[in-house]
């Protein structure tokens, strides 16, 4: 499988004449969108041993726009040097060994056509551009020259091999010159013949013409040779040749000493081996050369299908090639090849690389014409990666280039063993899910809302779903059935396919029926649960592994967990406020099963919350459960998650993608960053871990890069803040823009935000044969990488849909708006015209008939013969052919004729005015003649209809009428005058039309004017407005107008959501508010506590406290803020970090600082919130009872732990003003095991001065009874104070200065050991009695500073060393321990089967041998002393054991934590070793035992030794 990482780059770019190149020792490089990749290649690649031997080594980064050109310097010495141009202007100089630009100049105006390094000159840069002007750059003294040889396109360009000053050119129109550019550019030859674009030209190897056996005798004339080949008349005795592959199908050969064409080649029509394209498309050819060095007498190059030939020049007389690869099938490029490379590696192989529109770079062996090695690459966006969980290491990666590409990760022959599905695809592939059970079977879905599956052991079609979604698919899941399709009779299938569109619904589709409808699962869950307001709209789905739980991520931020069969609603998590982008439920195969309750999730926001939902399912409540605290938060990115992945080989490891370009590796137990990878330069989408290597992960991103990369080997740990996130933001940016000048015309209206595209992505869509390609060669850029304002991942929401040969169209927000300011600024221009139409009108009062009026202004005697001709037909009783002609000709004389001849003259008449640009005039020569009708139909067909024309539209009749406003509204909508044609359409009486039309134009406030004015109340139409418009609103972020929207359609629910969704406190306050009024007390509830909580961290103590006052069911948390507020005020009195704020709004109240802290929260709650009688205690106990907040880290924010542990003291003070005295020493216990647990060492001693000021006696005595319940709480509490003293005495001992609060945050985490190892690690006075006393001559110093108190306390000490306690603890690590090791175990034993697998088949040997070797190979904690191997059954009977004797101790030892009794005992003898006269030898005797007895787990042993030896 290789350790290396690995990377499936950028597809080479198109229709480029030199964007690779190679150099001897095995370096190849090739354009790829705006940088350029390097490629090791040969032995020394690195490669693994069997695999073929190329390796992706690195990127060249710089470039803001297309790379157009890229070649290497070949002269000895520097090969490390290398020049590019873009699209941008600039050709850069590179060092490929430091990755670095050495120097780079922008001298072209035009964009960059053709590069080549001078292979005779060492410092000679020449490039050319569009317009025909070429620069000659000398970078070593900066010099420059400008040559303008023709004014026609340049296509590419080659510097000679054997002269220094020829370069030869070729252009777009066919031409090829040679050019010397020491005599500023003189053209020494031009060369005609191509007829069509020139792509490729390649000078011969070897100088002079002998090489070819070409030349006819001397003064021979020249013969007619039926293939067209003309010969040199006499023979060459210098010179050199020179070849030309042209898109008209022909290769050229040309003498340069003649200055003509020697040899034509005329390119065969191959049969397509793999059929698909039409090889007769001329647009598809792109003809690419390389003249073998090494073979002078034969030519490569490419042809219409990505076949490569061998031609044999020796024969002129015949058409002679070898196809490459003729013996294997499918080896072939399927697509036109652009660039061919040769390259030297460093064991002589002559090897030559490709590049092809099928975005493979392919190594073809010069010696046996065979294909090496493959290297795919990618034309889009990776959108989606998943790991097939039947066939192992099959990895599938969904690219926005319309390909679905499944990667055999672990092949031993092949690093890159990548199949190709684009059938059915035509499309961005956004999701792919692979069945969880069945062999080859992917789900896809696309950008257009398309869902397939595909059979990946097939070549057959996939089959597509029957219901498309409206939108982008973002995520695919398969899960069981539910009703109705887990309903009726005959067989059903055990999983179906769930998808999850950007349209917000989820839909299941029956993967045994894909033609048959998918059902919405909206329905049932609304039916299930009777939801009666709006639902909300989904982004996300995924399923618990056991397929019992779904969890369903929304777009307000809100996530709903629900329950088969029947979808019932069991819990929703408030945490997130905006658009969900990924949950992920974590395996069920980890060490601790509880775990697979924990769902991670991500949103737009760029924290991660992880949620532990055992209690909730596991309870499975009547009615629907609100959390709004999570069990672990993931703090560290600095924008949106996209992605979240857990290992499948860790407990609780998780790894998170997102826009802030890294990938990030967590460990959610300890809310700890592990490792962040910063290999993308763009913005992740996707990752995923490997099944096989736990140190492997594969993520993708729209640089249109997939990394594999090792975690062990990121030296980053957490994501980038400040500069770091704005380089990596300006790296982003640096990708390619999109070209302005491509827009054309909007295609819709739909606004869509334009983001990233370049020369690889597609642009066609419709290709029925193929892959969807980049269609002519003057569409450079392809499609763009559109990206929807509302899309969660990155994900494309516009394709152009232009045809093959056009550019494409690009889709922008700016485009509608041009459209209408165009208009208006017409309008604008407009009425100065006006006078003098005006005028123009008034004189055309006589002359609506111009033409009459024209032919009445003759000469004397034209006007004399229309009188003859008029007496002629007037008085003739029949008329003969010459009068019939003259009145034809004489049409003005029908006003004096009959109506016919009248009727002809208004048609000639009226064609004038429509040719004249007079259509009003037309329109009421025919009103003239009557046809009214005619008129409107002709107005109608030319979009001419007027407000004159439909006003007089009623003399035609009604039905006439009707349909003319219908006509008019039609054409207004065309003209986008939507207001205007629903006032028309509301004449007639068509409302609904009128509103429909209004909304669907996104008028909704003028469609609900009307529908309010013009419909019943209660009409549907009205709600569906408002509702409409309300969800539009919302997603453009305008949520006060969103919200009165709701409240119009009776949605109270809805509006009191989207005024909170904003999250700040106003807007909190206001949707509190909005709710109380409208009777949703529990949403208010929320919604106040939400708002309290935002001021809370603004440190606005009034504020939070108003917004609490909003609910008498909040009194309880007003209590808590309260508790919390006067805290946070002595600990600021005190200077300590934990209170100090810069800028506090405290109530009036809390100014008072006389007197005990609990005394002055009694007297505040008496006189502020009237807590008098014990009945109000009690209730607000009952009200805060029933809040659980989950337990804490080292990672918990200060200000998070200091409101939990406000919770757990006010409980405590309600309960000591009921006496329930037992009930306040469980409180005041959770408050001190919470800052004990966070290692906040500060706050445990805080709590106790404040609460127990003179210690736990007085506790004691109220409790009485030692046989109350509660007696097994206390003692842990006074052991916890105990063990507070115990360590501050110590400190006061160690320091010339005693500080009683300084631990600051110790890691106090997960075990009791644990915690005792993390502790001896941060104090070398345990390591070294003497590192303490660096003078070994001070006097024992402390003796003078204790009292009596001190040796007191020192006796209390023995309350610590609790045996049962000791015990409990030695058989929890010991759990622990063997737990990790067993873990350790089963993951060599995978890797170790994994080698196997691959190198020797499959492994029959006996699995616990298997165990024990890979344990005694590991680095395992739970060794022997003398290191011997741990069998499989001896770990299985420690671990039973120790289970047993957990389960031996009572509930109440192992209900209540206790402070780790090891740990105490090695405080007291390092106390004893430097100060034996304070620590009786009883207790260190005592000690001592304590460590013999319990110390044999791996964290004591060393301690024990050195103590107890």
């Amino acid at each position: 499988m290789g350790q290396e990482p690995r990377t499936l780059p950028p597809s080479p770019n198109w229709y480029c004449a030199r964007c690779s190149d190679a150099v001897p020792g095995g370096l190849f490089g090739f354009a790829a969108r705006t940088s350029i990749f390097l490629v090791r290649v040969g032995p020394g690649a690195g490669a693994i041993p069997g695999t073929p031997s190329f390796r992706v080594i690195g990127e060249l980064v710089g470039h803001t726009e297309r790379v157009s050109g890229f070649t290497f310097s070949l002269h000895p010495g520097q090969h490390n040097l290398c020049a590019s141009s873009s699209d941008d202007g600039t050709v850069k100089i590179w060092d490929v060994e430091t990755k670095t630009v050495v120097t780079e100049h922008a001298l072209h105006q035009h964009t960059i056509s053709a590069l080549h390094w001078s292979p005779r000159v060492k410092d000679l840069i020449i490039s050319g551009d569009e317009k025909g002007v070429v620069f000659c750059y000398w970078f070593n003294r900066n010099d420059s020259q400008y040559l303008f040889i023709e004014p026609r396109t340049i296509f590419c360009l080659t510097c000679s091999p054997h002269h220094e000053d020829l370069v030869a050119i070729g252009y777009k129109d066919g031409i090829v010159v040679i050019i010397d550019i020491s005599k500023k550019g003189e053209v020494i030859h031009r060369l005609r013949g191509h007829d069509d674009e020139i792509h490729s030209i390649a000078w011969c190897p070897l100088p002079g013409e002998d090489c070819l056996s070409i030349n006819q005798e001397e003064n021979s004339e020249e013969p007619e040779i039926p293939n067209g080949k003309v010969i040199a008349q006499s023979p060459v005795t210098k010179g050199c040749y020179l070849a030309t592959g042209s898109k008209d199908q022909t290769i050229r050969i040309w003498s340069c000493s003649r200055g003509r064409g020697v040899m034509i080649l005329k390119l065969p029509f191959l049969k397509r081996r793999g059929g698909g394209i039409d090889p007769t498309v001329k647009e598809r050819l792109w003809l690419t050369l390389h003249w073998p060095k090494d073979q002078p007498t034969q030519l490569v190059s490419s042809s219409f299908g990505g076949e490569l030939l061998l031609w044999d020049l020796t024969q002129s007389w015949r058409r002679k090639y070898t196809l490459f690869s003729a013996s294997s099938e499918g080896q072939n490029h399927s697509r036109i090849v652009f660039n061919l490379c040769p390259l030297q590696t460093e064991d002589d192989k002559q090897l030559l690389l490709s590049t092809s529109m099928d975005r493979d770079v392919k190594c073809w062996d010069m010696a046996t014409l065979e294909c090496c090695w493959t290297l795919p690459s990618l034309g889009g966006f990776a959108y989606s990666l998943a790991f097939s969980p039947v066939d192992t290491g099959c990895l599938a990666i969904g690219a926005g280039d319309g390909m679905i590409r499944v990667w055999n990760t672990i092949s031993i022959k092949n690093s890159y063993d990548v199949k190709n599905f684009w059938q059915g695809v035509k499309s961005k592939v956004t999701a792919l899910c692979w069945h969880p059970t069945k062999e080859g079977c992917l789900a896809f879905g696309t950008d257009d809302g398309k869902v397939g599956l595909y059979d990946t052991y097939s070549s057959k079609p996939p089959q597509i779903s029957s219901t498309y979604h409206k939108k982008t698919v973002y995520s695919l899941a398969w899960g069981p059935p539910v009703p109705p399709m887990s309903l009726g009779e005959g067989d059903r299938p055990s999983l179906t396919l769930y998808s999850c569109g950007g349209e917000g619904t989820v839909l299941q589709h029956n993967p045994w029926k894909l033609s048959g409808e998918a059902f919405d699962i909206n329905k049932l869950i609304r039916d299930t649960n009777s939801i009666r307001y709006k639902l909300p709209v989904h982004t996300e789905i995924s399923w618990k592994a056991d397929g019992k739980i779904i969890a369903l991520g929304n777009e307000d931020g809100s996530i709903e967990i629900l329950q088969v069969p029947n979808l019932k609603l069991i819990c929703t998590i408030q945490q997130h406020h905006k658009l969900v982008n990924a949950i992920s439920w974590h395996h069920e195969h980890g060490s601790q099963p509880e775990l697979s309750y924990l769902m991670a999730s991500g949103s737009n926001n760029a924290v991660i919350y992880v949620h532990n939902l055992k209690t909730v399912i596991e309870s499975n409540p009547e009615s629907p459960v609100t959390i709004t605290e999570p069990y672990r938060t993931l703090s560290g990115h600095t924008a949106k998650i996209t992605s979240l992945a857990w290992s499948p080989h860790h407990d609780g490891r998780l790894v998170s993608a997102s826009y802030d370009g890294t990938a990030q590796v967590w460990d959610t137990l300890r809310e700890e960053p592990l490792c962040n990878f910063r290999g993308h330069r763009g913005r992740l989408l996707c990752v995923v871990w490997s099944p096989l290597d736990p140190d492997c992960i594969y993520s993708g991103a729209d640089d249109f890069c997939v990394y594999r990369w090792l975690t062990s080997m990121q030296e980053h740990s957490r994501p980038p803040q400040g500069k770091k996130s704005i380089e990596l933001e300006k790296k982003r940016l640096s990708q390619p823009k999109p070209k302005l000048k491509k827009k054309k015309k909007p295609t819709s209206r739909a606004p869509i935000k334009q983001e990233l595209y370049d020369g690889n992505e597609e642009d066609s869509m419709r290709e029925s044969a193929g892959p969807v390609e980049n269609g002519s060669v003057s569409d450079q850029e392809g499609e763009e990488e559109a990206q929807g304002p509302e899309l969660p991942c990155g994900v494309a929401s516009a394709v152009s849909r232009e045809p093959v040969i056009c550019p494409p169209v690009s889709v922008g927000f700016e485009q509608p708006k041009v459209t209408v300011n165009n208009k208006v600024t017409l309008l604008k221009k407009e009425p100065p015209k006006e006078k003098p139409e005006a005028l123009l009108k008034k004189r055309k009062a006589r002359s609506i008939l111009p033409l009459i009026t024209s032919l009445d202004h003759r000469s004397k005697e034209e006007l004399h013969q229309d009188c003859l001709v008029l007496a002629t037909a007037k008085h003739s009783k029949e008329l003969n052919e010459d009068v019939s002609a003259a009145l034809e000709e004489r049409i003005h004389l029908g006003l004096f004729t009959d109506r016919a001849t009248l009727y002809r003259m208004i048609e000639v008449e009226g064609k004038g005015h429509l040719e004249n640009g007079h259509p009003e005039l037309f329109h009421q020569l025919m009103l003239w003649k009557g046809d009214l009708k005619g008129v409107l139909q002709s107005a109608a067909e030319r979009g001419e209809l007027t407000d004159n024309l439909v006003a007089m539209a009623p003399v035609a009749g009604y039905h006439v009428w009707l349909w003319a406003v219908e006509a008019f509204a039609k054409q207004l909508c065309f003209q986008e005058q939507y207001v205007k044609a629903a006032s028309h359409l509301l004449s007639i009486h068509k409302v609904y039309e009128a509103v429909e039309l209004l909304k669907s134009h996104h008028f909704y406030r003028e469609a609900i004017a009307v529908a309010k004015a013009r419909l019943r109340p209660e009409d549907p139409i009205l709600k569906d407005l408002y509702l409409s418009w309300g969800a539009i609103l919302e997603k453009d972020g305008h949520y006060a107008v969103a919200a009165k929207c709701y409240l119009g359609a009776g949605s109270a629910y809805d509006a009191a959501k989207v005024l909170a969704k904003k999250g700040d406190a106003a807007s909190l306050k206001t949707a509190a508010e909005l709710a109380s009024v409208v009777g949703e007390d529990e949403l208010s509830a929320s919604l106040a506590l939400r708002c309290a909580q935002e001021l809370l961290l603004a440190r606005n103590w009034v504020g939070a406290q108003e917004a609490l006052q909003l609910h008498e069911s909040l009194k309880g948390q007003r209590l808590v803020f309260c508790l919390l507020e006067l805290l946070s005020k002595h600990l600021e009195e005190r200077q300590l970090a934990e209170g100090k704020s810069s800028s506090s709004s405290y109530n009036a109240w809390s100014t008072d600082t006389e007197g005990p802290l609990v005394e002055r929260i009694t007297a505040v709650w008496k006189s502020a919130f009237s807590l008098d009688t014990p009945e109000q205690c009690q209730a607000a106990f009952q009200q805060l009872q029933n809040i659980k907040y989950p337990s804490v880290t080292n990672n918990t924010p200060s200000k998070q732990l200091l409101l939990h542990i406000c919770h757990d003291l006010t409980l405590a003070v309600l309960s000591q003003q009921v006496a329930s005295w037992d009930k306040s020493v469980e409180a005041l216990l959770r408050a001190v095991v919470r800052s004990y647990d966070s290692g906040n060492f500060t706050i445990m001693q805080e709590v106790y001065s404040a609460f127990l000021p003179d210690g736990c006696d007085h506790l004691r005595d109220k409790l009485g009874d030692l046989q109350s319940p509660a007696t097994p709480a206390f003692k842990s509490l006074e052991a916890f104070f105990i063990y507070g003293r115990l360590y501050e005495f110590w400190w006061a001992l160690s320091r010339p200065c005693p500080e009683s609060s300084v631990w600051g945050r110790t890691a106090h985490t997960g075990t009791s050991a644990e915690q005792s190892q993390q502790l001896d690690n941060a104090s070398p006075e345990e390591r070294d009695p003497q590192s303490s006393q660096p003078e070994s001559s001070r006097p024992p110093e402390p003796d003078r500073r204790l009292t009596e108190g001190s040796e007191q306390m020192l006796n209390a000490c023995k309350e610590l060393f609790s045996e049962k306690h000791a015990c409990l603890q030695n058989s929890q690590r010991t759990v622990a321990e063997v737990q990790e090791t067993l873990a350790e175990m089963i993951r060599q034993h995978q890797k170790s089967q994994l080698c196997k697998s691959t190198v020797n088949g499959p492994d029959k040997d006996d699995p616990e041998q298997e165990a024990g070797q890979s344990g005694s190979s590991s680095q395992s904690p739970c060794k022997e002393e003398k290191n011997e191997p741990v069998s499989l059954p001896e770990l299985t009977k420690r671990l039973t054991e120790a289970n047993e004797r957990i389960a031996n101790f009572p509930e109440n030892v192992k209900t209540w934590p206790f402070p780790d009794v090891l740990e105490c005992c090695l405080v007291l003898l390092h106390i004893g070793s430097r100060w034996p006269t304070r620590v009786t030898q009883e207790m260190q005797q005592q000690a001592k035992e304590l460590l013999q007895k319990y110390g044999n787990t791996q964290v004591y042993t060393r301690y024990c030794q050195t103590f107890c030896m």
